[in-house]
């Protein structure tokens, strides 16, 4: 034989050898359930948890890891409605196909959809209890705005806003500061107009940049001083009025202390007032009735008619002096927010009596981060231990009040880590929040979570990946998230322009008692 002949038949020969290691091996195994198999009698370990949630009808696929040994799994979802489909593997990561994913929601929105898990050891099947899931007839606003940044550092020099389509799993960064030219500006605290994207804000605390909001609109974006010419600070946790006209924000000395136990860090907020920007004049007021000396306001929250503002305070019980030094009260731990409204008058800018709705007292614990729902109807807040800073606090809470009854209840979806800082979808049926119940205290997550007519909650989802082991290795914490109804069109060039611009023609006021 040849040697051209010879090298030819090796070719062939490890061809051969290498279809059948594919064939053995490498090929998918066919996308049906085994005919033959036993009864686990047990549900199956999957991560995420993603059994007994209500889902949106427009999540996208809620992509899991079934935590039992094998060497190969099935899984059949399907519902009353529609055929289904089964998703076949060598490893324990299911993926389901977004197409085939999207049409069983559809099919079965207000019913159930269903996962029959397999999954093959030493030669044999088992078949695990079925996993049911409810899906809700309501969507959720589609994309979702959030802070990404490290849990343990004082001033992160990699943070990002960023926006996730929920309906599938694209996402973009809106700002981010290691895009800056400067090392570690701090961004946060964006906030949208009526969940709308095309009307944002976010802040920013810089030292060659100043301290600014972003305004972000159809013109684009622009930079606004508004703690210039003023002895009150930059603006910081904000709420558009629903005109459009004007937004409250508030004003807040902070400071992180290091604890040598438990969590390992305190945030205090020394001294805090609300402030207005008024749009038309691109200015700033801090009116007397609500940014009063003996008090801490903070946290504002229009109520969806724009007739009251809802925010947070308590009793200002220290000295000046102290924020200076940096020292905590000595019973700092007992600081409790009460929360309260005020009415007020968008065309006259006439403000009413301030009047508490629900004092921290009738909770036994702090109020703090009010939302009220689009409709009207609940108000959504965070109950903390103590003070206004419930992230990191293991009690914190989420709790519903009835507006029209002045009911309130702590939500079934809470954990016993800390459940904090939520948003509305515009539908009012659902809300997004961020919770530390999956890695303990330092990583936050994102779970979005069916609110019914009644204001009951219900098992919370956990925001789907599309590896579902993405969370075991994210070393980075989800805070600040904002449910929004559509994609946020501006560039982040755009953004970066504005941060490194000045501000232009302002007129900036803290007179007391001034009002737009």
């Amino acid at each position: 034989m040849s040697a051209t002949r010879k090298r030819l038949t090796i070719v062939i020969v490890c061809l051969a050898a290498a279809a059948t290691v594919w064939a053995l091996y490498l090929k998918p195994p066919p996308a049906e359930v085994p005919s033959r198999f036993a009864e686990a009698g047990r549900a199956p370990n999957i991560s995420p948890d993603y059994a007994d949630c209500v889902i949106p009808p427009n999540i996208a696929p809620l992509n899991f890891l079934v935590q039992e040994p094998g060497s190969q799994y099935r899984v059949r979802a399907y519902g009353d409605s529609g055929e289904g489909f089964v998703v076949a593997g060598r490893t324990a990561s299911i993926a389901f196909p977004l197409g085939k994913w999207r049409e069983l929601l559809q099919a079965n929105r207000g019913g159930e959809v269903l996962f029959d898990v397999y999954v093959r050891r030493q030669g044999q099947w088992r078949r695990f209890e079925t996993v049911v899931n409810t899906v809700a007839r309501e969507p959720i606003d589609p994309y979702v705005a959030y802070r990404l940044i490290g849990p343990v550092h004082n001033y992160s020099r990699r943070m990002g806003i960023y926006q996730r389509n929920i309906e599938n799993f694209d996402g973009s960064p809106i700002l981010r500061n290691d895009h800056i030219a400067e090392v570690s500006p701090c961004i946060n605290c964006h906030t949208f107009a009526g969940n709308d994207p095309r009307k944002m804000v976010l802040h920013l605390r810089s030292r060659s940049f100043g301290n600014a909001m972003l305004l972000a609109g159809d013109d684009g974006v622009s930079k606004v001083a508004t703690g210039a010419q003023t002895d009150r600070g930059p603006a910081a946790y904000t709420s558009w009025h629903p005109t459009g006209k004007v937004a409250a924000f508030s004003v807040n000395n902070l400071a992180l202390h290091h604890k040598a136990r438990d969590e390992g860090r305190e945030v205090f907020d020394y001294d805090s007032d609300l402030g207005i920007y008024v749009v038309a004049s691109n200015s700033v007021r801090h009116p007397e009735a609500i940014s009063q000396s003996d008090y801490l306001e903070t946290f504002p929250a229009w109520s969806p008619d724009g007739r009251n503002l809802y925010f947070v305070r308590t009793a200002k019980a220290w000295p000046d002096a102290m924020a200076e030094s940096r020292a905590l009260p000595r019973r700092y731990t007992e600081v409790r927010y009460d929360l309260v409204k005020i009415s007020y008058d968008v065309d006259t800018g006439q403000w009413g009596p301030v009047e508490t709705v629900l004092a921290g007292d009738d909770i036994d614990g702090s109020i703090t981060e009010p939302r009220v729902s689009p409709d009207g109807k609940f108000l959504l807040f965070t109950a903390a231990p103590y003070g206004n800073f419930p992230i990191y606090m293991d009690g914190s809470d989420l709790h519903m009040l009835e507006l029209a009854t002045g009911r309130h209840w702590r939500l079934a979806a809470n954990s016993d880590k800390a459940d904090t800082w939520h948003s509305w979808s515009s539908n009012s049926r659902w809300i997004v929040f961020a919770s530390k119940r999956r890695n303990g205290r330092l990583f936050a997550r994102l779970y979005l979570c069916y609110i019914d007519a009644d204001g009951k909650s219900h098992k919370p989802v956990l925001l789907p990946q599309k590896d579902p082991a993405f969370y075991d290795s994210l070393l980075k914490t989800y805070n600040a998230p904002e449910l929004i109804s559509g994609r946020v069109e501006l560039g982040e060039d755009q953004f970066r322009a504005a941060v490194v611009s000045s501000p232009e023609g302002q007129d900036v006021s803290a007179i007391t008692g001034a009002t737009p």
